[in-house]
């Protein structure tokens, strides 16, 4: 198997328009989601990345049949679904495929899944969505020698579920679930993320009764059967930041182009304070941010939240950003635990960070880092070593881009578009 990697010329200003893509994070819930119509569904602005082609590959071992050949769309027919045992090496590969738990358990009463793999970020574990599945009348049993997970239940009925923690994918597991539930169920504690919302818009669109997504409550009124639809997902929010990101870091001047600036509030903020320009302007078509940075940034406190707070999937990038800061900064991981496997990397381009406790970093600016030889650990991480390398001096080679590829459609050929000088080289 061929080994690629990105080869990355730094010091080259980014300058132009870049459009970003649909949102991976909703994209890998929706996808999944589309199986509780029983009907065809048309996703629209799907991000070309590895993990919308895994979950295809999932959906047809299922039973389903999938089109994805034409552009950035693909149809979904779930009438073919002959199977609730998903247990390939493809379903334990990825996070995201624990959705299948949701989307099975609420159509067919019925689910066996492998246990998810994905990015090794910390425990993540699914306590919070077999909570839920139970709550609302599912036996739900875990054979962790085989690590699988198992539910069942004759019927599903509506319940009144408080999340212990904020969770994310709790919150879309068991809306998913609690749409085919007899009776009403509130979920309360709840995500507020716009992919949660997208998720919630989605499920209506199919003749669900969703109430409340992007609040702390969530009300969803069961119904017997719900039906096929069109629907365009939303602009990626991470992918955005991660251009405004790249932008400031460069001092460059970069038009973000597809974005819902509401999403971005936290990151502008931060960027702001930094010392950036921020401008949100509407061209008629598009809304769009414009980002420009003319001064090394000035250091910042920042610490991941809970949407609306600083998205934990932007810590990492904000890092290497800040390694050229005129001062010290300081950044504190409250959502994930090992979210700092970026750092032994950044070191070996001079940035001077130091550790406490796992979860507080003190980055201590330099007047720019150098290029080197960095290995990505994870999708974040991969998109933090980006940026370094476009603002470090030098040739950089960011290796395991596999990560990297999981989340970000055309990375390289975007960059390239905005002036940057990265080639994706294989041996």
């Amino acid at each position: 198997m061929l080994k690629e990697w990105y080869e990355i010329k730094g010091g080259h200003r980014l300058e132009g328009t870049v459009t970003i893509s649909g949102a991976k994070n909703a994209a890998v819930a929706i996808i999944p989601a589309a199986v509780l119509a029983g009907e065809t569904c048309v996703l629209e602005n799907l991000p070309h990345i590895q993990d919308v082609q895994c979950l295809k590959e999932i959906l047809e071992e299922l039973g389903v049949t999938v089109d994805y050949t034409d552009g950035d769309c693909m149809r979904i027919d779930s009438r073919t679904l002959t199977n609730t045992k998903a247990l390939s090496e493809a379903v334990s590969s990825m996070r995201a495929s624990y959705y299948l738990l949701g989307a099975l358990l609420g159509r067919f009463h019925e689910v066996e899944l492998a246990l998810p793999g994905g990015c090794v970020i910390g425990a993540r574990p699914i306590d919070q969505h077999l909570k839920g599945m139970r709550a609302l009348g599912a036996h739900v049993e875990l054979d962790c020698e085989r690590n699988i997970v198992r539910a069942k239940a004759e019927r599903l009925i509506g319940a009144e579920i408080y999340f212990d923690v904020v969770s994310v994918g709790a919150t879309i597991n068991v809306m998913l679930a609690a749409c085919m539930a007899e009776g009403n169920t509130v979920l309360c504690n709840v995500a507020k993320e716009p992919h949660v919302v997208d998720v919630a818009n989605f499920l209506n669109m199919m003749g669900a009764s969703v109430k409340g997504a992007g609040t702390d409550m969530i009300r969803i009124s069961g119904r017997p059967r719900l039906h096929g639809c069109g629907y365009a997902i939303i602009p990626d929010q991470i992918e955005t930041g991660t251009f405004m990101i790249a932008s400031a870091a460069t001092m460059g001047d970069v038009i973000i182009k597809n974005v819902i600036p509401t999403h971005m509030e936290a990151i502008s903020a931060k960027l702001m304070e930094s010392g950036a320009r921020v401008i949100e302007g509407d061209d008629g078509r598009d809304f769009y941010l414009r980002v420009i940075m003319n001064e090394r940034p000035r250091p910042i406190n920042v610490k991941t939240l809970p949407y609306p707070g600083f998205p934990t999937d932007l810590q990492q990038p904000m890092m290497a950003y800040l390694c050229a800061a005129a001062g010290v900064a300081t950044i504190n991981e409250t959502i994930f635990e090992n979210r700092f496997n970026h750092v032994k990397e950044l070191r070996r381009m001079g940035a001077s960070i130091s550790l406490k406790d796992n979860n507080t970093a003190k980055v201590k600016g330099i007047p720019a880092l150098r290029g080197a030889d960095i290995y990505a650990t994870d999708l974040r991480a991969g998109a933090s070593l980006i940026v370094a390398g476009l603002a470090a001096s030098g040739t950089t080679n960011v290796h395991n881009i596999h990560f990297i590829d999981r989340g970000y459609e055309y990375l390289d050929k975007k960059l390239t578009g905005l002036g940057a000088q990265i080639l994706r080289k294989e041996k």
